[in-house]
């Protein structure tokens, strides 16, 4: 599976305005950071669908919640 273009850009700006290290951020959606370093990156052409799932509630989480 692969992120489409807008779950790609709403994880960048999640991560800038929480202002996260890529070590954090995976901490965060519980996927490994070389997972996220290559999201991120646009280095990877397709991930697990368990990692889109978990990137997917992470963001609808994020959005969702009131902080």
């Amino acid at each position: 599976m692969k992120l489409s273009s807008q779950q790609l850009i709403a994880l960048k700006r999640k991560r800038g305005e929480k202002n996260l290290t890529i070590y954090e951020l995976a901490n965060e959606i519980g996927v490994s950071r070389f997972t996220i370093s290559r999201i991120i990156n646009n280095d990877c052409q397709s991930v697990t669908s368990t990692t889109v799932k978990k990137v997917n509630d992470w963001l609808i989480d994020q959005y969702t919640t009131i902080k």
